[in-house]
């Protein structure tokens, strides 16, 4: 998989640094709070693990499962909701986990989701922010690195359902996707 791989943005260490500061962040935030803590699948699965170990605060946690790249390396634009979660949000504190934020489509149709379910607050935390792909707007509280408008693949972001289990986080080679 290595050979896949143009260059290498976060290594692994960089990452485990940034979950840690992230986990402090989101303490300090929930404090005294039970959030709801929910991972939006597949791809914030290793990051919402180094996050919540990383956080010393009462939460739950749940799963919630989207779709709009459906195999491709651009969104489709259509948000699809795959999985939801079983835990009610409802007067809850949400706390939103993604891989990475790019056009913004995703996580506007989740904020969207749970603030018509009533949850009391809702604030995301992301591995990457990719602000050169946002469409519509959709900010994130918690960031952990900010990348450029390139294919990124590793710790649990993919590309086919590939290179999720890289521990970096790394530029795709061009070559790779490029057929599609």
């Amino acid at each position: 998989m290595d050979n896949d791989i143009l260059k290498v943005l976060y290594s692994q260490n960089e990452i485990k640094e940034a979950c840690e500061r992230l986990g402090k962040q989101i303490q300090k935030e929930y404090e005294g709070k039970t959030p709801v803590v929910i991972g939006v699948l597949k791809g914030a699965v290793f990051f919402m693990a180094d996050i919540v170990r990383a956080a010393d605060t009462y939460m739950q946690m749940d799963f919630i499962d989207v779709s709009s790249y459906h195999g491709g390396t651009k969104s489709s634009g259509e948000v699809e909701l795959v999985t939801d979660i079983t835990l009610d949000a409802a007067g809850r504190d949400v706390l939103i986990i993604e891989d990475i934020v790019d056009t913004g489509q995703t996580l506007k149709f989740l904020m969207d989701t749970f603030a018509n379910r009533g949850a009391n607050s809702i604030k995301v935390c992301t591995l990457l922010d990719k602000p050169a792909g946002r469409l519509v707007e959709a900010n994130s509280d918690f960031i952990g690195f900010e990348v450029p408008n390139e294919f990124v693949v590793g710790y649990g972001l993919d590309y086919d359902e590939k290179y999720r289990n890289l521990p970096y986080i790394g530029v795709l080679k061009p070559k790779i996707y490029s057929h599609n």
